[in-house]
């Protein structure tokens, strides 16, 4: 057998097992002349965490370990009994409450430790992993394949799948797990051995919210307040900053749809927010405007996305967008026949950041020609990264005929067509739209004036377009690196 399935290389990967990062400083001793001896001191050992192996046999806890082995071993009993075999999964839903109840209860490193038993004493039986693999590898294209295969998948499933889906059984087992995930994500990097932990979480949720089982629901001004507080609460593009404002985004000319999860009825997992107008924005001021008067939708020729928010942390890695964004066009399709054009009003978060360390490189891309005329512009021939940035620091107030100006734009354009990182956009906003099919359309001078805007892009926005006869092209086109892009975006990328 020449190459192993996708399904099982993702496996194994989940198998292997981190070590857990050391400091090796060690005991090197500082002996340089000069130097005074308090500073040259021997620097002290770190010593390298305990496995929760060695802590359950051990009789004393150790440095910061926050359970002691006893109460660590009584966890684990409790974690066990709610897998035991010969218990069914509504006694053992009923055990996993009780066990969420004392995590409730727990210090964040008491939280911990009982992370990383589920981690390490829940995990697959490489050994039997190891023996169903070679067993598959050796049936390859016999007529035992299949039943090879059968045991390789069920060799896979680990203690640790059972233990968090009977913490799913009970009604708030979904909030339960969702939390804790979220709680993991900021301290993977830091330590190695959550991983596999957050790996399993990850996969489950893949499964438990695939879009056949949620459901997509409008959002209007009628719906309950507790669930309007949770779009004000989650809201994430642009600060929903009264009853007035959030009032607004639902009007007559407005549309609001979230996606909702069976287990979590009242809580949306990722809502889009929608404008209907009678072409593209090229500006958010309007479209927030309280003030405003609504837009006439028999009219209405062009769907606005214009904020689109994920609401659960623990939801990451999880993606709703494309789904989310196809159920919504076909709900608008089928009560506005007139709209043809579907495209977004979005911000550029990662571009100021971005150009503050590729200045200088964007600068070497402009000829002599174009260099002097920027120079002048800025007041210093030839210009340097620290000059061009000084300039656009203001970008409000550059003249639309300014050198400043046009460099801004093709800077942005550079940054959205062609800033790739593994094949991906470099912007959090553009991998999400181009990834799900969209193409890099328009930008927008002055589309976001807030001090927000101005910090993530000097206030410039971008339209990304839908066109929904083109957008497996364009998700063909990414695959390949190449960013799709119109033709002004195109020509400003040229510069």
């Amino acid at each position: 057998m020449n190459s192993t399935p996708e399904w099982i290389t993702r496996s194994v990967s989940r198998l292997r097992t981190a070590t857990p990062a050391t400091d090796k400083a060690g005991d090197k001793a500082a002996g340089k002349a000069g130097l005074d001896k308090s500073v040259t001191d021997v620097v002290a050992k770190v010593p390298t965490p305990r496995s929760t192996n060695e802590r359950l046999q051990a009789t004393l806890r150790r440095g910061n370990e926050a359970l002691s082995p006893r109460a660590l071993r009584r966890l684990l009993a409790d974690l066990q009994e709610v897998v035991a075999p010969q218990v069914s999964e509504i006694e053992g839903g009923r055990r996993a409450q009780v066990v969420a109840e004392w995590y409730a209860k727990a210090e964040p490193e008491e939280r911990r430790d009982m992370w990383l038993l589920m981690g390490e004493q829940f995990a697959p039986d490489a050994t039997r992993f190891k023996s169903a693999r070679q067993r598959y590898e050796a049936a390859a294209g016999t007529a035992e394949e299949g039943q090879a295969e059968i045991s390789l998948r069920r060799a896979l499933v680990s203690p640790r799948t059972r233990l968090l889906q009977r913490f799913s059984a009970f009604p708030e087992g979904m909030r339960f797990l969702l939390d804790m995930r979220a709680a993991i994500l900021p301290l993977l990097k830091a330590d190695k051995r959550l991983l596999a932990l957050d790996a399993e979480l990850e996969h489950l949720f893949s499964t438990w919210f695939d879009v056949a089982f949620l459901e997509l629901r409008s959002l209007s001004w009628d719906s309950p307040a507790s669930l309007l507080e949770k779009l004000i609460k989650y809201e994430a593009v642009h600060d929903i900053r009264s009853w007035a404002d959030l009032k607004n985004r639902l009007d007559s000319d407005r549309r609001c749809y979230g996606f909702f999860h069976p287990r979590l009825p009242n809580e949306p997992l990722i809502f889009v927010e929608v404008a209907l107008v009678d072409k593209i924005s090229a500006s958010i001021t309007p479209l927030l405007d309280e003030a405003a008067a609504p837009v006439d939708i028999s009219r209405a020729t062009t769907a606005i996305f214009y904020s689109i928010s994920n609401t659960q942390t623990g939801l990451r890695g999880v993606s709703f967008g494309d789904s989310l964004i196809k159920h919504v066009v076909e709900t608008l399709m089928a009560e506005f026949p007139r709209l043809r054009t579907f495209a977004t009003l979005s911000p550029i978060p990662g571009f100021r950041s971005w150009l503050s360390k590729h200045a200088g490189a964007m600068l070497e891309r402009l000829d002599d020609k174009r260099r002097a005329e920027l120079g002048r512009a800025v007041g210093f021939e030839p210009p340097q990264a620290t000059h061009l940035l000084a300039a656009i620091d203001k970008a409000l107030e550059v003249d639309a005929k300014s050198p400043v100006r046009q460099m801004l734009l093709e800077c942005a354009a550079y940054y959205l067509g062609r800033e790739l990182n593994e094949g991906k956009p470099v912007d959090p906003v553009a991998r999400f739209h181009l990834g799900n099919g969209a193409r890099v359309e328009r930008l927008n001078w002055a589309g976001d004036p807030s001090s927000k805007g101005l910090k993530q892009s000097y206030g410039l926005m971008v339209n990304y377009l839908y066109d929904l006869k083109r957008i497996d092209k364009h998700r063909s086109l990414l695959a390949q690196g190449k960013v799709p892009v119109s033709g002004d975006i195109e020509s400003l990328c040229r510069g």
